[in-house]
């Protein structure tokens, strides 16, 4: 038996990295005292299994992590105990207990929702704003993605599923994030000031819900 956590990392902690936050995770388990399985051999550690690391300086309100257990147990009650442990900034807001046959967060992940807010001083942004309409009409969006091997020049219009303006300086922006293609909302920000014309703006990101793929069409990943 597995249990997916969705958890809330807060603003105020958005500076701490991926290792640091598991770490933390790791802590709030064992003070927790939840049967939580461990690896074999020689050095157990925990078999904690993140949908995707978090950006460095980006909150995340809906993130899932895995953790398997070794004894059955109520979704409620595991998140009660491990809220008990949490700091004030990291929360678990839902649990939900899955086979051990269920595929791995991260297997599922095919795309990221995030609210993307340009600094208002920032030279660029009401130009951006003004060319979102431009970029999601565009048949194709050429850009220089980073990549394992290096550098690539590629087509990232396929990887935006869906942007919308909320407000005069906020967009709302579902984007790629799985193996076969991912478009970070910086390169997103970077696409759209090159249309506009404009400096990028300065902006604040979060991560605001993680999806997969079902029956054609994105599904809340904690649902998947």
């Amino acid at each position: 038996m597995k249990i997916w956590l969705t958890m809330q990392k807060g603003a105020r902690i958005r500076f701490i990295g991926h290792l640091d936050l598991m770490r933390t995770m790791q802590r709030a388990l064992r003070r927790s005292g939840l049967p939580v399985r461990y690896s074999q051999g020689f050095n157990p550690h925990m078999l904690l299994n993140a949908a995707a690391p978090l950006s460095l300086g980006m909150p995340g309100l809906r993130e899932i992590i895995e953790v398997p257990v070794g004894e059955e147990i109520a979704a409620e009650a595991f998140q009660a105990r491990l809220n008990d442990a949490l700091p004030p900034d990291l929360r678990c807001v839902a649990a939900r207990a899955v086979a051990d046959e269920h595929p791995a967060p991260m297997a599922l992940l095919r795309a990221a929702q995030y609210l993307i807010e340009l600094d208002e001083e920032s030279p660029g942004a009401a130009a951006c704003m003004a060319a979102l309409p431009g970029m999601l009409a565009a048949d194709t969006l050429p850009a220089i993605r980073k990549t394992k091997t290096g550098e690539k020049l590629c087509d990232v219009r396929p990887m935006i599923y869906e942007a919308q303006a909320l407000g005069p300086r906020a967009i709302c922006a579902t984007l790629a994030l799985c193996e076969a293609g991912t478009l970070k909302p910086d390169l997103f920000l970077t696409v759209l000031a090159g249309l506009a014309g404009a400096e990028k703006p300065d902006a604040f990101i979060t991560r605001m819900q993680l999806y997969a793929l079902k029956d054609g069409g994105l599904t809340r990943l904690e649902e998947a």
